[in-house]
């Protein structure tokens, strides 16, 4: 009976830590109503080269975050490796995570792939950020990554 007990306490705590972490994961992320990239479709950027508006009816929940699609094959392109898919910095504007660590809109028109890997840039009123980007990339996603770091693990 004690075994029992230990098991199930001890899917229970699993189960109830692996909720945790997908709800601190999603309080990190841009979203829209629970939609990441503005629902915009995250594998089109890598097959189409363009942003494609995803669709409801080919949503994916993945950690506490909810993902658009514009076809079923790249819903089903997605569920093999999201982390492949997913925006960098958790969909925030990659510049301004580089610049000061601050978390902004996006517009999910404004991208660019970097190692196989998806950057998102502000886009509005005159100032596209992927230009100042450009200028000072390796400097930037040294830093970005430093800042993302700190914002995830909140140190």
């Amino acid at each position: 009976m004690k075994i029992v007990f230990t098991i199930l306490i001890s899917i229970i705590s699993i189960v109830s830590f692996a909720q945790d972490a997908a709800q601190l994961r999603k309080s990190k992320f841009n979203l829209d109503d629970g939609v990441a990239i503005s629902g915009y479709d995250p594998v089109a950027y890598f097959k189409k080269g363009k942003a494609a508006k995803g669709r409801k009816e080919f949503a994916v929940f993945a950690q506490g975050v909810t993902y658009y699609f514009s076809s079923v094959e790249n819903k089903e392109e997605f569920k093999k490796n999201p982390g492949r898919y997913e925006p960098q910095y958790g969909g925030w504007c990659a510049y301004a995570m580089g610049k000061d660590g601050s978390k902004v809109e996006i517009d999910p028109g404004t991208f660019k792939i970097i190692d196989g890997k998806l950057y998102l840039y502000y886009n509005r009123f005159f100032n596209n950020t992927l230009k100042s980007w450009n200028k000072d990339e390796s400097n930037l996603k040294a830093r970005a990554d430093m800042n993302w770091q700190k914002i995830i693990t909140g140190k």
